[in-house]
């Protein structure tokens, strides 16, 4: 009620092109912290419309958070695999190669998918704000994670992965005004305590190439933010198509960086891609889904589920070896997680 009134005797008191922005303020929710509107209704009124355009048009309900998080997890089981599939394929071939397949792949199944659902591919909201904040972080998570599963170990690449969550969250609470109580923030750090005990830092599987994961993961999370805010004309399958066509970008622009001429593909490699192009796209489809239905801080933390599959699959594929802190770290992420489903349901 404070904030409200607070709102009132702005639009009142302010000239009019302020009271424009003071108006465009109540569309955002009332928990945004009062230091945001503030500095919001000083920014020039072009700015403050674009951070009105970054607010999510999704309304979010207990039902809502429990299918979008449903879709988090079939998500995060076929990204573990695509990244399987990757790191198969990057025992033959360069990482500029792997790339522009992989996204050559997906973008045509998204294509034609659009091209099915008769979903326009090139229409003015794809040159929307978001959507060009979006490109750059799905470049930048897509190349250097790659990067990361080719280089390091996959249990170690997936675990660095684990902190998208809190950082997602953070940016939701900032940019969206969503309300994260300190029972959620407190099952998050119980959740990074738990990745911290699974990376363990001293550790054979840390080495500095997992510098490359951090710069993947951060990559990620300003994507799925921008995804949130990407305009609802925007289908799942646009943003693929242009998600996918994003990692040809990544492999044409590293290219010029590793200089490895292109490989023969192998029947065997040609399984490992084309297998990744599927788990990718069915993967895409559902983090889009995911990010869509339920609430950013109750969907998210269900990205630890990946930390499972990608350890499963590092053990069962590559031989990769566990010990008891790899199961105690994992049994706090996921404890954690499902204390933030039945928080957010209570809410």
């Amino acid at each position: 009620m404070l904030v409200r009134d607070r709102k009132d005797r702005a639009a009142k008191n302010c000239t009019v092109p302020n009271r424009l922005v003071v108006a465009a303020h109540r569309l955002v929710p009332l928990e945004l912290p009062l230091a945001l509107e503030r500095f919001a209704a000083r920014l020039h009124p072009r700015i403050s419309k674009g951070l009105i355009l970054m607010t999510p048009r999704i309304q979010t309900d207990p039902r809502s958070n429990l299918i979008g998080s449903g879709w988090m997890i079939a998500a995060m089981a076929c990204f573990a695999a695509e990244d399987a599939m990757l790191k198969g394929a990057s025992a033959v071939l360069p990482i500029w190669q792997i790339l522009l397949l992989f996204g050559l792949g997906g973008s045509i199944i998204f294509g034609l998918v659009a091209a099915i659902r008769g979903s326009r591919l090139f229409q003015p909201d794809v040159l929307s704000r978001p959507m060009m904040i979006r490109v750059v972080f799905e470049i930048l998570g897509r190349l250097f994670y790659v990067l990361a599963i080719a280089l390091t170990p996959l249990s170690s690449a997936t675990v660095i992965l684990q902190a998208t969550p809190l950082v997602v969250v953070a940016g939701a609470a900032v940019v969206f005004g969503e309300t994260v109580g300190w029972r959620r923030w407190s099952a998050i750090l119980v959740g990074m305590i738990g990745v911290i005990i699974v990376i363990q830092p001293t550790g054979q599987s840390f080495s500095a190439l997992s510098i490359l994961a951090v710069l993947g993961m951060l990559g990620f999370a300003g994507r799925d933010l921008a995804s949130r805010a990407a305009p609802a004309t925007l289908s799942t399958e646009v943003l693929g198509f242009y998600g996918f066509l994003c990692v040809i970008v990544a492999g044409l622009a590293f290219r010029v960086f590793e200089g490895a001429p292109a490989q023969p593909l192998s029947t065997v490699t040609g399984l490992h891609l084309t297998g990744a192009v599927v788990f990718g796209a069915i993967a895409y489809s559902s983090l889009m889904k995911a990010m869509r239905t339920g609430e950013v801080s109750a969907v998210t933390p269900f990205r630890y589920s990946r930390l499972l599959f990608g350890i499963g699959l590092g053990v069962a594929v590559f031989g990769e070896q566990l010990d008891q802190t790899m199961w105690i770290g994992s049994t706090l992420i996921v404890a954690s997680g499902l204390y933030i489903l039945w928080r957010s349901r209570r809410v």
